[in-house]
């Protein structure tokens, strides 16, 4: 169970937000939105009514009855659902500049998971002490990521399987970002230096978060070639320990298998009815961006055969777009093809120069690939057990940072029809509360915390595309977070009332 941090509701920066706290209103009184289609987050039917709001908690939701000195809002038939909780989320970065938060409050996110892959803020205590000083306009929680604790204990000679004595050294660490209010570890074993870790040091780490009560959560080894043996990895973690197990952006990011959706989600129902709490979560995109290293799992940018074998099955040449590239910023925008021809030289040969200039200016590289199927991706979407995310940033080449949500509502349930509004709902609110451990949101419900999105279901959509990735989304009114507009008509208020949401310990589990 989590509870709220200890954040201060920021002071009103606009004028749109004012009239909630005039000095003459009565102490109770609050924010009435009247006349919405209240979708609640739990998967009911949207519900025509009426919430009100008091000091950034849900007091009543159905017939409310405004008090004296109520601000009163006309939803004038909108859809009223909770806001949308992103599990798996890098909006962290330069959030400290950007405190708005726009690229998220736009598309009706009102909670940020951060620490993924593996990475995370060190010490925790740090990042959650400055956005108590200085609170961004939405709610934070993070994970402590393995690759940092590892990189904190074993430095720059961390490119091999960790001694006891360091893995020791590791469960403290871990064990001190948790007290410090970590929901749970995560890992990203297909990153450095988290490659050269054992299955044991992993398993010895989750072991720690578990006894805090914690969660797993997973950018696992491998999302292609090796797809099931890393399913296998994180469901041993699972089964050993008991704790919550949630694989990352589940994807199936090999062409050869485009098409197995059923038989990977047969394996996770299969493994949840043997008792295992496996979740997943899933950005509604084909495309995928990461280091363009990551395809070679060796990191030989001299193995040319293993170049081949990379832009045969894992991604073709003109599917892998360049996003960032230190060495020479104009190739941005161009495809391994793109450069291949440039230069002279194959596909192969190209792919691999480039890793190596990168590994050379020691900057890495970022890349955007297409290794899935549309159709796939869909279908793990559309598990019971799958909820959103985006694995987006605040300045993102891929679009995902700025339109997964709103891309939920458009494609897979006006479009698709896979899921209905109040599925998609669902999916991004208490399912994804749920599967955070966050008891205190997600539902629109009386005691719960007053984070909410105001849309149009008809019009809802993402903005943002490869071409446009900052475009913003349509069809979002109005997002509440603790109470408190944050977003009015596609533009930031000012207000930042976003708490940090920690983990409250309790008894170990097993």
């Amino acid at each position: 169970m989590l509870h709220r941090g200890v954040l201060p509701f920021v002071a009103v920066a606009s004028a749109s937000c004012a009239s909630a706290f005039a000095p003459s209103a009565p102490a109770d009184a609050g924010l009435v939105i009247a006349n919405a289609s209240i979708v609640d987050g739990t998967g009911a039917a949207a519900r025509r009514g009426t919430v009100r709001i008091v000091d950034g908690r849900i007091r009543c939701v159905g017939k409310c009855r405004a008090a004296r000195g109520d601000r009163k809002v006309d939803a004038g038939g909108l859809t009223l659902a909770p806001g949308f909780i992103d599990t798996h989320s890098h909006h962290d970065e330069g959030l400290a500049a950007q405190r708005d938060a726009a690229p998220l409050t736009a598309q009706g996110v009102t909670t940020i998971v951060v620490g993924q892959d593996g990475f995370s803020a060190m010490p925790l205590a740090d990042q959650f002490a400055a956005f108590t000083a200085e609170p961004a306009a939405v709610n934070i929680a993070s994970y402590v990521g393995h690759g940092s604790v590892r990189e904190a204990v074993m430095g720059k000679d961390a490119k091999r399987p960790a001694r006891p004595d360091e893995i020791e050294r590791m469960k403290q660490l871990v064990a001190k970002e948790m007290d410090a209010g970590a929901i749970g570890l995560s890992t990203g074993l297909e990153y450095e230096p988290a490659i050269y870790s054992t299955r044991e040091e992993v398993m010895e780490l989750a072991r720690v978060a578990a006894a805090h009560n914690g969660r797993y959560i997973s950018h696992m080894r491998s999302e292609d070639i090796g797809l099931d043996d890393a399913i296998g990895e994180l469901l041993a973690i699972g089964r050993a320990t008991g704790m919550p197990v949630q694989i990352s952006h589940l994807k199936i990011a090999l062409v050869d298998r485009w098409g197995d959706a059923a038989a990977v989600l047969r394996r996770l129902d299969a493994a949840r009815a043997e008792g295992i709490d496996v979740t997943a979560d899933a950005y509604p995109y084909a495309w995928w961006q990461s280091g363009l290293d990551v395809l070679l799992a060796a990191r030989d940018f001299s193995d040319l055969k293993a170049a081949q074998f990379a832009l045969d099955h894992l991604a073709r040449p003109e599917g892998l777009v360049l996003s960032d590239f230190p060495p020479d910023p104009s190739l941005v925008g161009k495809s391994v093809a793109d450069v291949a021809k440039l230069r002279g030289i194959s596909p192969a040969e190209a792919f691999l120069a480039l890793n190596r200039e990168a590994a050379a200016k020691g900057e890495g590289s970022g890349v955007m690939g297409h290794s899935m199927s549309e159709d796939d991706v869909a279908a793990l979407i559309g598990w019971a057990n799958t909820n959103i995310c985006s694995d987006g940033q605040l300045d993102d080449h891929h679009p995902r940072g700025a339109g997964s949500f709103p891309r939920i509502f458009a494609w897979l349930v006006r479009d698709k029809k896979l899921l209905t509004l109040e599925q998609a709902v669902h999916k991004m609110t208490g399912l994804a509360a749920s599967h955070m451990g966050f008891t205190d949101r997600g539902q629109i419900a009386p005691g719960m915390a007053a984070d909410l999105v105001l849309f149009d279901p008809a019009t809802i959509a993402d903005g943002s595309s490869f071409e446009h990735p900052a475009a913003r989304p349509r069809g979002i009114r109005s997002v509440w977070v603790n109470g408190v507009l944050v977003m009015n008509d596609g533009a930031p208020t000012g207000a930042r009332p976003g708490q940090i949401l920690r983990r409250q310990p309790e008894p170990m589990r097993k």
